[in-house]
């Protein structure tokens, strides 16, 4: 059945081995740049502890992402596409919606990094109070959802979209000029992640109270920074720090997504997660220690000032991992630099080089994410335009659609509650397809696994899917009031899109391939699914433990 579907489906090109795949994903460890401040400024001297715990975690569920994998040679868009196929029978609304929140996930990365690449460019060469730091359009208030919140157009978003153009028309030459190209960035981008991470290590600049009491960071009645217990809102912090992480840690995922265009799927698979998940291994553990080891928690600069209501009319001022650029992200480049030297042209450089590091992470987003729409839309499940590709075989309509959505999301003037809704989704993805690992196991056993990961990892992984559900009811409204609703709003919205597609333009049938990988062959009329009502009591049981923690949580 591969081989049939494999040769009538020459849209996507077989050009690149596992070692393309993985300079692909090579943008991952640039992630940390993205909220690395924003969970030390808000968890506290734990935040070290976070990052490794979250890698941790998204090492064990690799091995899942890559057993699935193997099933479907001929498919491209990553664990989400796979996962699909396990669900898809058993609710064909869960189907979309695995491959929806995979994307609803990805995409932002391109908005949030190509708005902090502007904002590291703009600092770099222009003082915080000139005036094209200053400026801007506001198009419309958001304050319902987080107070703040706008959309709105300024030089961060002139710059970031412009360089959103530049990696479109990179990855518009297909998969094989994106891997040349995301091989440069990468070794020019990766250089300063590794030595930030190891120069602290050599030098022993760590001051060991920087890391502990592990206590969660809190506040006393003046706003003095104390440290925190751990009572229901100690835990509280944790759950959003490793909640917010895993939007991070977990992103090597990215690197089965290119299964449909591997020279050698049964042998490239494995090896590109696996090895892309030793590389993040290594970022996400040591750049959290330098950072922090470098910074120190921070203590009160200026305290708040209050009108006579009591109500404060300008916030609290820390110094450390508690100043406001480095909450935003802003500030982190330049935090960073200052680990390697005190050097104008050293500074400069390590600012320019992690600008490339962004860039790499948009590179690895957008083929990701725009081949997950190319799939979804082959597959029935998202509309039937986005399964449109150019002479490269790179799937122009579902990057066109990636980029007027990000210029949207270009425009927030908060990319930490951006990155946290969308994270919702993240976390619902990782849910449905850890769970897709024993559901395959049961429906399919005798498929061909060129990878077959052991049992023990597999449970493991299917824990983990309950743990993050956990850690999102839990986390996720620390980082916004309305980031828990908003994430599960963006994630519903799948629905009418996938009733218009399957209902109306299919009339209820799945095309070709796609009813080929539905099909089990484990009686005689193909339509025998081994996990019974196991699904369901999955589903059934995260709906409640979402909705009890979310309750604890308020």
């Amino acid at each position: 059945m591969c081989d049939d579907v494999v040769s009538g489906n020459a849209s996507l090109h077989r050009t690149i081995n596992w070692t393309g795949a993985f300079w692909v994903a090579s943008g991952v460890p640039a992630l940390v740049l993205f909220s690395m401040g924003a969970i030390a400024a808000t968890v506290g001297k734990p935040a070290w502890l976070v990052w490794m715990i979250s890698i941790g975690f998204g090492f064990i569920q690799a091995f899942t992402y890559a057993e699935i994998a193997g099933l479907f040679p001929h498919k491209t868009g990553g664990a989400s596409v796979y996962g699909a196929v396990a669900w898809v029978r058993y609710s064909k609304f869960v189907a979309p919606l695995s491959i929806w929140c995979n994307w609803v996930a990805w995409s932002p990365v391109l908005s949030i990094g190509s708005g902090l690449a502007a904002g590291y460019i703009l600092t770099a060469m222009f003082a915080p109070d000139a005036a094209i730091n200053t400026w801007q359009l506001t198009l419309l208030d958001l304050g319902m959802l987080k107070e703040g919140l706008t959309l709105r157009i300024n030089a961060t978003f002139i710059i970031g979209a412009a360089l959103l153009m530049l990696v479109y028309f990179i990855q518009n030459g297909g998969i094989l000029r994106s891997a040349k190209t995301t091989m440069v960035l990468g070794l020019a981008a990766l250089v300063p992640l590794v030595l930030i991470g190891l120069v602290p290590l050599v030098t022993g600049d760590m001051p060991v109270d920087y890391f502990f009491p592990l206590s969660p960071l809190a506040y006393d009645s003046v706003g003095n920074v104390i440290d925190g217990l751990w009572d229901m809102n100690g835990w509280v912090l944790m759950a959003g720090g490793l909640f917010i992480a895993a939007w991070s840690t977990y992103g090597f995922e990215t690197a089965v997504c290119y299964t449909r265009e591997f020279k050698d799927p049964k042998k490239d698979t494995f090896k590109a997660i696996f090895y892309s998940g030793l590389l993040c291994v290594g970022v996400f553990t040591l750049v959290p220690l330098a950072f922090q080891g470098h910074l120190g928690l921070g203590q009160l600069v200026t305290p708040a000032v209050t009108d006579a209501s009591g109500a404060v009319t300008s916030a609290a001022v820390y110094d450390g991992m508690l100043a406001p650029d480095i909450y935003s992200g802003m500030g982190v480049a330049k935090a960073l630099s200052n680990i390697l030297g005190t050097s104008a042209f050293i500074a400069n450089l390590v600012v320019v080089m992690l600008v490339l590091a962004l860039l790499l992470a948009i590179m690895t987003t957008m083929s990701g994410a725009s081949r997950t729409l190319y799939q979804g839309s082959a597959d029935g499940l998202l509309p039937k335009f986005l399964s449109k590709v150019n002479e490269h075989g790179a799937p122009t309509s579902a990057m066109w659609a990636n980029m007027g959505f990000n210029f949207i999301l270009l425009m927030m003037s908060d990319y930490m509650f951006l990155l946290a809704a969308a994270n919702v989704s993240y976390i619902i993805f990782n849910f449905l397809n850890l769970n897709a690992g024993w559901i395959h196991r049961m429906d399919r056993p005798d498929w061909e696994r060129p990878y077959k990961a052991p049992t023990i990892l597999i449970v493991l992984g299917t824990t983990l899917a309950f743990v993050n559900i956990t850690v999102m009811g839990l986390g996720a409204n620390i980082w916004g009031a309305g980031t828990l609703m908003s994430g599960l709003v963006m994630a519903g919205a799948v629905i009418p899109i996938f009733i218009w597609r399957h209902y109306i333009v299919d009339k209820g049938v799945f095309p070709k391939e796609m009813l080929e990988d539905m099909y089990l062959a484990t009686d005689d009329d193909g339509k025998s699914s081994k996990a019974g009502v196991l699904p369901y009591v999955a589903l059934a049981a995260a709906v409640v433990i979402v909705f009890v923690t979310s309750q604890l949580a308020s």
